[in-house]
């Protein structure tokens, strides 16, 4: 078979069009700057956005994508933080290479546990991810002289971010700093995703014991998208610890680890933005919700988790997309 028959040029021409960028995709992104302008109070609160989202995303790779279902992805998260706030704390607070080394550092852990991970699939998958993280969390809060334990980690100090932006209480140069560091990422994803690599996680999600009859082994590109998730995870979880300058047991809680999990089902998992989106709509109604009734903030995240299940079982973009495919077939 040539590479210019039908059968070869179809997933490539699929792969060009999905490379493109579209002019929503542009208009998001311009709108991401509307903070520092419209909610210029709000720009900690979108900082939060920003790293959840990049959180939210590394989960989608393997998620969405290669369908691995992990209730303690946060570990990874965790790992970066706390390396992040740990390099910090002992006198270097260079917030890039912080921010490198942290990322080296989840990685390392995520292909260390890739390879328990690519032998399991199901309900024996997701006992062990969660495992894993209650490991890790109670590791670290066993070992609280280095950690700090319950009391989280204190005495982290940042730098000027290139020597000369230092991170304020405004939340200006935070936000700037964790937008740029998303959008860098996403659009690594981006390319993963629209690529070979990617069409053949979508065939390990649909059926893995077929895949490795067409040329792609299945262990080995799991091993790989999930040590790609856990750097991204690690890049998150060092965003928020130099944003902050603090690191808590929280990072590595199961609770992160099911809040991001709610996200990917309000947003849509699968699809590139519906994390972001996800982590939107949940952090803003988070806050709005905690600010009118505290004590039961958690009940209202609730039925807005069950209305998207109910009426939107996709998520929110795949619902769109389906009102959308129907617009166009009656057009």
């Amino acid at each position: 078979m040539t590479a210019s028959s039908p059968a070869v040029a179809a997933p490539q021409r699929y792969l060009e069009t999905q490379i493109r960028w579209h002019s929503l995709e542009i208009a998001f992104w311009l709108a991401a700057l509307l903070p520092f302008v419209v909610t210029p109070n709000y720009l900690q609160l979108a900082s939060q956005i920003a790293i959840t989202a990049l959180f939210a995303l590394s989960l989608d790779l393997i998620l969405g994508y290669a369908g691995i279902v992990s209730l303690g992805h946060a570990a990874y998260f965790g790992f970066g933080s706390y390396t992040a706030g740990l390099i910090a704390k002992h006198g270097w607070g260079e917030p890039l290479t912080g921010l490198l080394i942290a990322a080296a550092a989840a990685g390392l852990l995520g292909y260390a546990t890739s390879f328990i991970i690519a032998r399991f699939r199901h309900l024996a998958l997701i006992m062990i991810t969660l495992g894993l993280g209650l490991l890790l969390a109670e590791a670290a809060n066993s070992a609280s002289w280095l950690t700090g334990g319950a009391d989280g980690l204190q005495g982290v100090r940042m730098w000027k971010l290139f020597g000369i932006f230092e991170f304020d209480l405004y939340g200006y140069v935070g936000y700037s700093y964790s937008l740029v560091v998303l959008f860098l990422t996403f659009l690594v994803a981006r390319r993963l995703i629209n690529s070979p690599f990617g069409l053949a996680l979508r065939g390990i999600r649909e059926n893995a014991v077929r895949m490795p009859a067409i040329g792609a082994p299945s262990p080995a590109h799991v091993r790989k998208i999930y040590t790609i998730a856990a750097v991204m995870a690690g890049i998150a979880g060092a965003l928020l610890a130099q944003t902050t300058e603090t690191v808590s047991l929280e990072t590595l809680s199961f609770q992160r680890s099911a809040d991001v999990l709610v996200i990917l089902i309000l947003g849509g998992a699968g699809r590139l933005y519906g994390g972001i989106i996800g982590t939107i709509i949940y952090m803003v109604a988070r806050d709005q919700f905690s600010g009118t009734t505290p004590q039961y903030w958690y009940f209202w995240i609730g039925a807005l988790l069950v209305a998207v299940v109910i009426f939107l079982p996709n998520g929110i973009l795949g619902g769109l997309a389906r009102l959308t495919a129907r617009w166009r077939g009656r057009a």
